[in-house]
C-alpha cells in the first residue's frame, strides 16, 4: 500500500468514525421529533415503529392547553437578559486577570470553578427565602440574577482563556499611540477576540436556555420559561410521551436553529488561538 492510499483510508475511517458519532449524537434528537409526531399509542408501541400515519394532534393539544408564545419570550427574555450581564461582568474580571495576572489569580479562577461543584439543591431554601422575602418569586429578574451567577464562572475562564491568547504587545502598541482604557478595549481587544466572545456567548445562551432546576422552583405562571412548561406536562398520570416529545421539539428548535446559524462563530471560537 502506498503512503497516498494509506492517507486516503485514514481519511476514509476518520471520515466514517466522524457520521458514526455525529449520527449517534443526533439520533436522540432525531427521535425526539419524529415521536412527536405520532399518537400516544403509536409512541408506546413495541418495538418502535419507524413506519406511522403522522399526526399533528400533539402540536395541536399544546395549543389548546397553554400559551407557548408566553413561555419562549420568558425563555428570550431571561436567557439574552442573563448572558448580557454575564458578559458585562465577566469581560472586565478575564481582562484584569489576563492583563495584570498576580499571584493570586489561578487561586482566583480555581475557587470560581470550584462553586459550579455546589450542588443547586444544598442552596435552595436559602435562595428561596431569599427571593420570597423581596418578592421575587415567580419573576424573570430573580431567574435572571440567578442565571448569570450559575454561568458567571464558566464566562469567566473562557473569556480568560481568549484573552490569554491574546500577545500582550499589541494592546502595548495601543497605549503607546494614546489609546484610553475604554478604546483599548472597544477596539482593539474585543474585535480580536469576537469569535471567543462569539462562543461564549452562545454557550451561555444554551445553558441559561436549558437551565430546568431553578426555573421549576423559583416560578410558577408568570416568568415560566419553556423547561418549566416541559415539566408540565409530566403528570400523575404517568407520561405521553408523544405530547411530551411535542412540546420538548417546540422548547428546543429555537435555540438548535440558533446554534445552526452561529455554527461558523462556534466553531472560530473554539480554535481561536489553537495556531499562532
Amino acid at each position: 500500500m502506498t503512503l497516498q492510499q494509506s492517507r486516503r483510508l485514514q481519511s476514509l475511517l476518520l471520515g466514517t468514525l466522524a457520521w458514526a458519532i455525529a449520527i449517534l449524537i443526533f439520533f436522540p434528537i432525531f427521535w425526539m421529533v419524529l415521536t412527536s409526531f405520532k399518537t400516544e399509542i403509536d409512541a408506546f408501541a413495541t418495538p418502535p415503529q419507524f413506519i406511522f400515519t403522522p399526526t399533528l394532534e400533539n402540536y395541536l393539544h399544546i395549543n389548546e392547553r397553554s400559551n407557548y408564545f408566553a413561555y419562549a419570550w420568558n425563555s428570550v427574555v431571561i436567557s439574552f437578559s442573563a448572558t448580557a450581564l454575564c458578559l458585562l461582568i465577566s469581560v472586565p474580571a478575564a481582562y484584569s486577570m489576563a492583563f495584570y495576572e498576580t499571584q493570586r489569580t489561578k487561586g482566583t479562577l480555581l475557587w470560581m470553578l470550584s462553586t459550579k461543584m455546589l450542588p443547586p439543591v444544598g442552596v435552595l431554601m436559602p435562595i428561596y427565602l431569599l427571593a420570597k422575602s423581596l418578592g421575587l418569586l415567580d419573576t424573570r429578574i430573580a431567574l435572571i440574577i440567578i442565571y448569570t451567577l450559575i454561568n458567571l464562572p464558566i464566562v469567566v475562564w473562557m473569556v480568560y482563556t481568549y484573552f490569554k491568547d491574546i500577545p500582550k504587545d499589541i494592546l502595548e502598541a495601543a497605549r503607546l499611540d494614546g489609546a484610553s482604557l475604554w478604546q483599548e478595549m472597544v477596539t482593539v481587544l474585543l474585535p480580536i477576540a469576537k469569535g471567543g466572545l462569539a462562543s461564549t456567548v452562545l454557550l451561555s445562551l444554551i445553558l441559561c436556555w436549558n437551565e430546568a432546576f431553578w426555573s421549576l422552583n423559583l416560578t410558577s405562571s408568570n416568568a415560566a420559561p419553556l423547561t418549566a412548561l416541559i415539566a408540565s406536562y409530566s403528570s400523575p398520570e404517568g407520561l405521553f410521551w408523544a405530547k411530551l416529545s411535542a412540546v420538548s421539539t417546540l422548547a428546543c428548535a429555537p435555540i438548535l436553529i440558533f446554534g445552526w446559524i452561529s455554527q461558523k462563530q462556534l466553531v472560530r471560537g473554539l480554535s481561536f488561538g489553537a495556531v499562532k
